[in-house]
Parts: structure tokens; C-alpha cells; sequence
């Protein structure tokens, strides 16, 4: 069951991390695992810098000290979860919204794990929508531009804004998702710089040439992936 595959990939990834590193921690349900994981191991001189504040409030839960891209700017590792992992290590991710804090951390790290299911892994990205973070101000303006450099990639799909029970889904920056159901993309690294060039994206789920390796849980065990 995937449950289980998340759980093993997290507590692999849990067996990278030495005493005293600083650490990303990813958002996610296998993000979790590897948090639980890592509380579980009771290392010394750990300090931990999440990726949303729903990950912060389950590392506090757990005894694990936290800390910020501000005091800690430099992280010797983080391991986070994906949406979809393709050749390359290509990932698309974005699924808990915390995509921008989520690739802030990654940048500023040393080291990526990036840990998910079987089911996780793709011969091609896109069959998982791809998120955009976008400004709440004139988002529908906004998605309007990100329509056309769809249209530039044979993306016929509209993006759409994420919604919830409560209305629309605010990250934890308060901007808004958009969701673009792209079935196949063939060039991820051209849509990667066509989307940060609009003006009203803050960011996107590519995450290309950032993840080291990946853990990825399986019926079997674990199976470890390089780019």
C-alpha cells in the first residue's frame, strides 16, 4: 500500500541525517513520515527549517527544534516528498501548497532528498496537475497570461484556481494556487522559465536540477534513484 511505501521512504531518508545538521523539513503526507522518523532517531543538535506551518506545528509537536531561512540560511540537507518524480529527477510538486517555501528551502540546501511512493514515479510529467503560485491581487488577469504560454506548450486546459470547503486555498504567504492539467509535458525546463517570466507568478511546481537523489518506497523495500 502506498502508506506504507511513504512510511519506508521517510524513515530511510531519516538514516541520511547526522547530529548536528541543519535540516529542511518538506511538506506533505510523506514529508510527515520522514518527520516522525527523524523525531523518532533523537539526534543531538539538530535544527530544523519546515517548508509550512503545518509541518512547523507537527515538528514542535514532536520535540524537534525549529529554526528559519533568517537564522539558518544554510541547510545541510533537506528531504521532502513529490507529486510526480520524473527522468532526471524532474519533479512536479506544489500538491500541499507550499510550493514557494518548499523550493526556498531546496535552493538553499547543501543536499536534496526527495522521498514518495512507487506510484509517484513517471516516464513523463504532467499527468499530476502542475500548481502555480500566484498573487491574490488580479489573479484572474494573471491567469489569463499564464493561458497564453500555455497555448505556446499545445496545453489545452485552462488553468484553475484551487479551491477548498471554505473558498479558495490561500498558501501559507497568503497567495493563491492555480492548477494546470497538462497530461504530458515535453519540455519542462522551457514551461519552467515561461512561468516565472509572467508577471503575478511567484512560482511554480517544477522543481528541475535540485533533487540529488530519491527514496522511493516500494512493496519491496526501498529503491534509490539518482539523476
Amino acid at each position: 500500500m502506498s502508506a506504507d511505501q511513504k512510511r519506508i521512504a521517510g524513515e530511510a531518508a531519516a538514516e541520511r541525517v547526522e547530529a548536528g545538521m541543519v535540516v529542511g523539513l518538506g511538506t506533505g503526507s510523506t514529508a510527515a513520515w520522514f518527520v516522525k522518523a527523524l523525531a523518532a532517531r533523537g539526534l543531538s543538535g539538530l535544527r530544523c527549517v519546515p517548508t509550512s506551518e503545518a509541518t512547523a506545528d507537527l515538528a514542535r509537536d514532536l520535540g524537534l527544534t525549529l529554526s528559519t531561512l533568517e537564522d539558518t540560511p544554510r541547510i545541510d540537507l533537506t528531504v521532502d516528498g513529490a507529486d510526480e518524480v520524473g527522468p532526471g529527477l524532474a519533479l512536479i510538486k506544489g500538491g500541499g501548497a507550499a510550493l514557494l517555501r518548499e523550493k526556498l528551502v531546496w535552493e538553499a540546501s547543501a543536499r536534496c532528498i526527495v522521498i514518495a511512493d512507487a506510484g509517484k514515479v513517471v516516464k513523463t510529467l504532467g499527468a499530476f496537475p502542475l500548481p502555480v503560485e500566484v498573487v491574490a491581487f488580479g489573479h484572474k488577469t494573471t491567469a489569463n497570461r499564464i493561458a497564453d504560454v500555455l497555448v505556446d506548450h499545445d496545453i489545452t486546459m485552462p488553468a484553475r484556481v484551487r479551491t477548498a470547503d471554505r473558498g479558495l486555498v490561500r498558501t501559507d504567504g497568503g497567495n493563491l494556487i492555480y492548477d494546470i492539467a497538462c497530461k504530458a509535458i515535453e519540455d519542462p525546463a522551457r514551461l519552467a522559465d515561461d512561468l516565472k517570466l509572467i508577471t503575478g507568478v511567484v512560482e511554480h511546481g517544477l522543481f528541475l536540477d535540485l533533487a540529488d537523489e530519491a527514496i522511493i518506497g516500494t512493496d519491496s523495500g526501498v529503491e534509490v534513484l539518482a539523476p
